[in-house]
């Protein structure tokens, strides 16, 4: 009785202070993965323990150039979107009346064909729904204000982890057991997110480069879609299939557009989500396919749109500190694909 109401209670806590909790999520999200980048740009540095002076002034300098170059690799994708992406965005809500009708038109259609009894009202409005889910986001961006304090504090106060760390946990047997877990944490969370990262561009780029040869329209608006809704399990594919092959049928003279555009994306889809992403993320999501979809639907019930972006990686923090307490590992059993879950680091 007392863990529902905990539980209860917590779920409350998250839900009511969302506008905090949020910018602070995405923060150290856009934190880990300027770490994770710049992580993965120093391991092409051939000095890996330098022992010389010499040595050690190169590593310092290829640390700071790889640093560099991780912000540089943010910035610009936030550019490529400010500048090519959202005018189109802006194209396409325009366009939205005109799709409206078309789908309209197509029920009609239908409904004369096949003889199914149809009314203008079945449809969902599209403008609407896009409009709710502009609101969101726009919520979302006039709190990047905050999302960049938080961050500047992050890279500035990140280089006294360690010593808070150790202040925290006097007791050496704590102290090692606390700090195998964060190392865990932060060795799968930045695996996860590089990696992650990494094939949802590759997917929306493929997906660009597939849907321009094809000359659908809003090419660079569902390449941006499918890059996005990569990081959301399941129904990011989804969506990211549906929308333009959607969009295809409605608006091109015959089927051979739609066609080619839901083999070529959901192709890709399966290439790159289901066979090269598992093996390169090996054990890192050793996590139940209904464990995801649940966690799925309840962080976002909690958080919408980013509680569903974030989710994973919630979850993947959960299962790693739950396998290493006894209390819990039952949990972490449950969340698991096959049962096999890390050892528990003794005290």
């Amino acid at each position: 009785m007392n863990g529902a109401i905990l539980f209860a209670g917590l779920v409350f806590f998250l839900w009511i202070a969302r506008s905090i909790l949020i910018p602070l999520l995405i923060a150290a999200f856009l934190w880990y993965l300027m770490n994770a980048i710049s992580d993965y740009y120093r391991r092409v540095f051939p000095c890996k323990n330098p022992t010389t002076k010499r040595q050690k002034i190169c590593s310092f300098i290829f640390s700071a150039i790889a640093d560099i170059s991780a912000l540089a690799t943010v910035v610009f994708a936030i550019v490529l979107f400010i500048t090519q992406i959202q005018p189109m965005f802006s194209e396409l809500i325009a366009a939205l009346p005109a799709i409206q009708e078309k789908l309209t038109s197509l029920g009609h259609y239908a409904s004369e064909s096949f003889g199914i009894k149809f009314d203008a009202t079945m449809i969902p409005n599209i403008t609407k729904i896009a409009t709710n889910i502009g609101a969101s986001v726009a919520g979302l961006v006039t709190s990047m204000g905050m999302v960049l304090i938080y961050m500047i504090f992050m890279f500035v106060e990140q280089s006294t982890f360690n010593k808070k760390f150790s202040a925290m946990f006097p007791n050496k047997r704590q102290s090692k057991k606390f700090r195998y877990i964060l190392d865990s944490i932060d060795t799968n969370m930045k695996k996860y997110l590089f990696v992650k990262t990494a094939i949802s561009a590759v997917t929306g780029i493929a997906s660009f480069l597939w849907l321009y040869a094809l000359d659908v329209q809003f090419a660079g608006v569902w390449a941006f879609i499918v890059f996005v809704t990569s990081y959301i399990p399941t129904i990011g594919a989804i969506v990211a299939c549906g929308l333009p092959i959607l969009y295809t049928l409605v608006t091109a003279p015959s089927l051979q557009q739609p066609i080619l555009t839901a083999i070529g994306l959901i192709g890709l889809q399966i290439l790159f989500g289901n066979i090269i992403e598992p093996k390169l993320t090996g054990k890192t999501l050793n996590l139940s396919t209904l464990a995801i979809l649940i966690n799925l639907v309840v962080w976002g019930m909690i958080w919408g749109i980013a509680g569903m972006f974030f989710s994973v990686p919630l979850l993947v923090a959960t299962y790693i500190i739950c396998a290493q307490f006894d209390s819990t590992r039952w949990i972490a059993v449950l969340l698991s694909t096959d049962g096999n879950i890390p050892d528990k680091r003794e005290d």
